[in-house]
């Protein structure tokens, strides 16, 4: 029997599957328990925060919130430092991505095309070049042996990273080139560290 459910809507990017990925690479038993946005109307007023994900735990109940499932995770499972002040570290790096989305969603609610375009390019030549080179100075800073954040060790933060990147990297996001982290070498490093990582690719090449 799983220990864990993580309940999510049924697709793969975002939140929901940066803790998939996070919990097939952990090795623990999980139930993936992928929902319709009628089912999430009934579920989400008995939500912790009214939002998806949510990983409920035998014996303990539900926790939401993505950067705390993955903090549990990376701490039960091993893929978070042990070192509390290097673990913030990781969890900071996880913050930033949630800054990152913040910035870039409100875009995707503008019914213009016209002023849709020019939100998504103004974002790209500016906050994202910005948010790029602060987390490519912390990769610097504290990765020395590389590739991932914390070195050779992968990470629930370079789990959290590859995601967000791959957003942009698939296309998936209109009027932002897909080239747009290109010229950050120790990103561009990570994002195909965890890309290719035995683990993650059994998931992702299902």
């Amino acid at each position: 029997m799983a220990n864990y459910t993580l309940t999510y809507f049924d697709f793969p990017g975002s939140r929901g599957e940066e803790c998939r990925i996070a919990l097939h690479v952990s090795g623990a038993a999980f139930e993936d328990e992928r929902i319709v946005r009628d089912a999430w109307a009934t579920l989400k007023p008995t939500s912790p925060y009214g939002g998806l994900p949510i990983l409920t735990v035998a014996g303990k109940g539900a926790l939401a919130q993505s950067n705390a499932i993955l903090s549990f995770v990376g701490r039960a499972h091993g893929l978070l430092p042990t070192d509390p002040w290097e673990a913030a570290h990781h969890e900071a790096v996880m913050c930033a991505v949630e800054d990152f989305r913040a910035q870039l969603n409100p875009s995707g609610r503008i019914a213009d095309p016209e002023l849709k375009r020019i939100a998504r390019e103004e974002f790209a030549a500016g906050y994202l070049k910005t948010w790029a080179a602060a987390i490519e100075r912390q990769l610097e800073a504290s990765s020395e042996a590389g590739p991932f954040f914390g070195g050779a060790a992968l990470s629930v933060a370079d789990i959290k990273l590859f995601i967000i990147m791959r957003s942009i990297i698939d296309g998936g996001i209109d009027h932002v080139s897909r080239t747009a982290f290109v010229e950050f070498t120790g990103l561009s490093r990570l994002y195909e560290a965890v890309r290719t990582d035995a683990r993650v690719a059994a998931w992702t090449n299902r």
